[in-house]
């Protein structure tokens, strides 16, 4: 049952943001599913509220499975706890709590208060998984960052020639695009955007609760009026991070386009005060795009929290080639930064190789993975 709460919040992958997957399940006594629900964010109602309408006058007596604690506060919706507490639930189960310090404890205190039987735990590791970006966010007030990289078997991201498309296939290609449908944000820096002159848009046609916001770290403020991004940013939003220096008359023309550019002081190299900036706009989640700088500035930053290597079956060669990742790097292999809870997937003959990063040291809970 808890399986299935899981499964009704995953239903609700970009139509949420910035709050949380819930999804949630009503049993009776019999063990008979009488009411399920998921969570969107333009629908309104809370899913426990969608199982509980469905449910009717079975729900007394019954179970609730719920992915997330039920909130117990006033905020678009009323309290899922005093629909749950009126409708006759008798038992909640529920892996994990809400780390929203409005939820946080709060929805299992008042269940508890009123008599329910309230179980935690169940699942609490997949759960986590589930909604590890707005859970991120929460607990360490800044965006959940996401790698993503393509590269071809000897590590190479483009020929010497600079030359980029299409090192992986369109199978691959689209398991990107379904990527970009899970994040708030997409990030690239000045040289891939310019280089390469993307859209970074998500064209998986899925539905999405809010546009894709499109960054571009650009210190210098090169980016040109007439790129795509800025001829398109009237449509999609985008958001250009550059230092106090950058010309005035390049921003007055990139402004002019729609585009939004933040001057910060210490430059747009400074990812901790990026990345606080996009937290303040309740960008819970961030994927990189762009290339083996910005893959360098942020992982010798220790900002990366997740990374997709798409590596394909090419050999591009050449010390000239570009390579996957710049930066400081490490001095030994000891000292590389190793993936954890690792998954391979396949796209056509392309590989997608998905984990976590670990700083040195830290060690990993069952529960505690965000």
């Amino acid at each position: 049952m808890m399986r299935r709460a899981l499964e009704l919040a995953a239903c609700g992958v970009g139509q949420v943001s910035p709050s949380p997957l819930v999804g949630c399940v009503i049993v009776d006594r019999a063990g008979e599913i009488v009411g399920e629900g998921c969570y969107l964010y333009d629908g309104v109602k809370h899913a426990e509220t969608l199982a509980l309408e469905q449910a009717g006058a079975q729900a007394r007596g019954a179970t609730a499975y719920v992915s997330l604690e039920p909130h117990a506060h006033q905020g678009r919706t009323p309290p899922c706890t005093k629909a749950l507490i009126e409708a006759g639930i008798e038992r909640v189960v529920a892996p994990i709590e809400d780390p929203n310090p409005l939820v946080s404890g709060r929805g299992f205190a008042e269940l508890r208060a009123a008599g329910l039987t309230v179980e935690t735990g169940l699942m609490a590791r997949e759960a986590a998984r589930l909604n590890e970006k707005y859970i991120h966010a929460h607990r360490h007030a800044r965006p959940f960052v996401h790698l993503k990289l393509a590269c071809s078997l000897d590590g190479r991201i483009a020929t010497r020639t600079g030359d980029s498309r299409w090192i992986t296939g369109e199978a691959a290609r689209a398991r990107v695009h379904e990527l970009r449908r899970e994040y708030d944000a997409i990030l690239v820096g000045a040289g891939t955007a310019i280089a390469d002159d993307p859209l970074l848009t998500d064209r998986s046609r899925l539905p999405r609760h809010r546009p894709l916001v499109r960054i571009v770290l650009d210190e210098d403020l090169r980016l040109s009026p007439d790129s795509q991004l800025a001829r398109t940013a009237q449509e999609t939003p985008l958001l250009v991070f550059t230092s106090e220096r950058a010309p005035a008359d390049a921003v007055k023309a990139l402004e002019h386009c729609g585009v939004e550019v933040v001057r910060l002081a210490c430059g747009a190299r400074d990812l901790s005060v990026v990345l606080d900036n996009l937290h303040r706009r309740a960008l819970h989640s961030v994927l990189i795009e762009g290339g083996a700088t910005i893959a360098g500035l942020f992982l010798d930053a220790s900002l990366i929290d997740k990374a997709s290597f798409f590596i394909a079956p090419l050999i591009i060669g050449s010390a000239e080639a570009k390579p996957a990742v710049a930066g400081t790097g490490v001095q030994t292999i000891a000292d590389a930064l190793r993936l954890r809870d690792v998954q391979h997937t396949r796209h056509g003959d392309d590989l997608e190789i998905t984990g976590y990063l670990l700083s040195k040291g830290k060690e990993q809970s069952a529960v505690d993975i965000t």
